[in-house]
């Protein structure tokens, strides 16, 4: 009788420490996704406060954040935008990297850090960051950062890498008004007219006129011969848009 109270005694208390074991393991969990949690709104507060403005409110929040959970990749990633608005590219890169370092597959962190670079001229890096953040199978928006690696490679020079991403871009969505007007320069100054119109005329089915917009209809009409359709752009631009550089070109190329 005495052997089997021991016994039961034993198997109690293993019962008890495993219990402990996995409670001390709960709480540790809990607190780590407090820790998170916090994180994540005082980084979601300071990218209001940089929305508004206040740089300084938005560096506050994000050093709390970092000090509340010291691996929250997003924090890091804004920090970085927030460096880099100040122009601090130097602490803008150092975030950015201990950002994609945590979280090597975040795609919406890798298409920050890969526009910050295509910004600074860093044109092959930020390239890669681009097509780094396509190849996410998770990634809702793969058109956006084809996009923007093509527009950092127009910005390089690169126009055949340019237009293939920018291709790839519109094969997923057809309707993205940047790339669309991307497209139609990029056509124009390679001489291709008839698909310079049909890339600003798509364009103008989802987007707005500017005076680069403006401006581009006026050269394409003029190479294609149809002089009404480069008065209508014409006129547009000189009243809608009457003291930017595209206005200025075009009254000089009418004096010429």
């Amino acid at each position: 009788m005495t052997r089997n109270i021991r016994i039961s005694g034993v198997c109690l208390l293993c019962a008890v420490v495993m219990a402990g074991c996995a409670s001390t393991s709960t709480v540790g969990k809990r607190k780590s996704e407090d820790r998170t949690k916090i994180a994540d709104l005082n980084t979601q507060l300071a990218i209001t406060y940089m929305r508004d403005g206040d740089n300084e409110l938005a560096l506050k929040k994000l050093e709390r954040a970092i000090a509340a959970d010291s691996n929250y990749a997003p924090a890091y990633s804004a920090m970085g935008l927030l460096y880099n608005r100040v122009g601090d590219f130097e602490k803008a890169d150092r975030n950015f990297r201990k950002a994609v370092r945590l979280e090597p597959n975040n795609s919406s962190i890798l298409n920050n850090y890969g526009q910050v670079l295509c910004q600074h001229d860093e044109y092959a890096k930020g390239q890669e960051m681009f097509l780094k953040a396509n190849e996410n199978s998770l990634y809702r928006t793969p058109e956006i950062a084809l996009s923007n690696a093509g527009t950092c490679a127009m910005e390089a020079g690169d126009i055949t890498s340019a237009e293939k991403y920018f291709r790839e871009a519109l094969q997923i969505n057809p309707r993205i008004a940047p790339t669309l007007l991307q497209m139609s320069i990029i056509s124009h100054d390679l001489g291709r007219y008839l698909p310079a119109r049909a890339y600003l005329q798509r364009y103008l089915e989802v987007g707005n006129h500017t005076a680069q917009s403006l401006w581009l209809g006026v050269r394409i009409e003029r190479e294609l011969g149809d002089k009404d359709a480069v008065a209508s752009y014409a006129l547009r631009l000189e009243k809608g848009f009457p003291d930017t550089e595209e206005t200025r070109l075009l009254l000089e190329s009418k004096e010429n």
